[in-house]
């Protein structure tokens, strides 16, 4: 009895199955396998995450762009009265 087949019409796909296929030394199957595997788990651990856990990270990852030090007082924007400089 054969495999049930999947065929995936992508010039992309194709060519990024064969270049993994060459470095892995897996057969593409195994490979695509592997990837929607991968894919599936990561979307259920997204979903497993709170939105308060998914505002959390995204906050995370928006700091590490901003340089150490760096404030949101804006103090050398207003002079002492709080008055626009």
């Amino acid at each position: 009895m054969s495999e049930p087949q999947l065929s995936v019409r992508s010039t992309k796909a194709r060519d990024l199955a064969h270049a993994l296929a060459r470095r892995t030394g897996q057969p593409i199957n195994k490979l695509v396998e592997i990837a929607l595997e991968h894919y599936d788990r990561e979307l259920r651990e997204q979903q497993a995450q709170s939105p308060m856990d998914v505002l959390l990270d995204l906050m995370a990852e928006g700091r590490r762009t901003v340089p150490a030090g760096t404030t949101s007082a804006h103090d050398d924007l207003y002079d002492e009265h709080g008055l626009p400089k």
